[in-house]
């Protein structure tokens, strides 16, 4: 995946702000505006008394602080107006990626949006699952590493492989897995428009580390617009879809004769990587012959959750 040209210092504190909700980047350009108007106003020479040496120096220092202060008080404020309004519009087009992918016909819309929509693809889908989103685009001394999933005390990286033409191979997923054990992250998440080869799939198994294909993401996306087109009260009521087909067919069914119905279990989605989940019965261990849920993708993914 391509990567960032070098930008200068502005641009990169321009980055860091838009990173915040755009209200908070308003409020710290209203707060900024006030702390350093109130240091602008101060003369240089006001209260100073003592050696004439002693004089000069805080004239020299006051001077400079009361300089930057006066261009500060417009430039830091202005600053932080330009990343609330790249972050508003970062909002909205994260909002459109999901909307604009989720309507196509396959996985392969994946392969025509550029590998900076990819990562905030990524990211919104992530984000819209509870995740608190940190972007690094990949750049700097953290193994590759674009993006960082905060939820409580856990900490996951993800790394974002926009590749068309090649499988993710052992080296992307080993590396991930060194940058984890690094920086103590809990988990890792490696995310690809494409495939994964069997040697990756093989060291990603018995790892707390999620590969994530194209068909995988597309689904990922598809749930996220979900959410984000009925919103929570009609996630909720969506989420035993065959609940009221079920009572509809047991009331008509009873006009005519008794008839034992039991509605099948709702399918969850997978906790770690939103893939469908089966149904299946443990074989040994201290659970054997219970029911739980399992991820569809295993053994690429091991997320499991406890049958009702």
């Amino acid at each position: 995946m391509a990567r960032r040209k070098k930008s200068s210092g502005f641009e990169d504190m321009l980055d860091l702000l838009a990173l915040l909700p755009w209200w908070i980047c308003v409020a710290l350009a209203g707060a900024s505006y006030v702390f350093l108007h109130r240091v602008a106003v101060v003369p240089p020479t006001a209260d100073l008394v003592g050696r004439p040496g002693d004089m000069m120096a805080a004239v020299i220092q006051k001077g400079f602080i009361f300089g930057l202060a006066s261009i500060g008080q417009y430039l830091l404020p202005l600053m932080c107006l330009i990343a609330a309004a790249m972050s508003a519009w970062r909002r909205k087009q994260r909002k459109a990626l999901v909307s604009t992918v989720a309507q196509a016909q396959d996985a392969a819309a994946l392969d025509g949006i550029s590998w900076r929509e990819f990562e905030l693809l990524v990211g919104e889908a992530y984000r819209l699952q509870g995740f608190r989103i940190i972007e690094l685009g990949g750049n700097g001394p953290d193994g590759g590493v674009d993006l960082v999933l905060l939820k409580g005390s856990e900490k996951f990286l993800v790394q974002c492989k926009q590749w068309k033409a090649q499988r993710v191979g052992i080296a992307t997923v080993r590396e991930l897995y060194g940058v984890m054990a690094a920086r103590g992250a809990t988990g890792g998440f490696v995310v690809t428009s494409g495939r994964f080869s069997n040697d990756a799939q093989e060291f990603a198994r018995g790892r707390n580390i999620t590969l994530v294909d194209g068909h995988q993401l597309f689904a990922m996306v598809q749930r996220a617009r979900q959410s984000l087109v009925k919103g929570p009260k009609a996630t909720q009521a969506s989420s035993t879809p065959a609940a009221a087909p079920v009572r509809t067919a047991v009331a008509t069914a009873s006009a005519t004769a008794p008839v034992a119905t039991s509605p099948a279990p709702a399918q969850p989605a997978c906790p770690r990587c939103s893939a469908a989940m089966e149904l299946r019965t443990a074989r040994q261990g201290a659970n054997a012959g219970k029911s739980f849920w399992g991820c569809s993708t295993f053994p690429g993914c091991r997320g499991t959750l406890a049958a009702a």
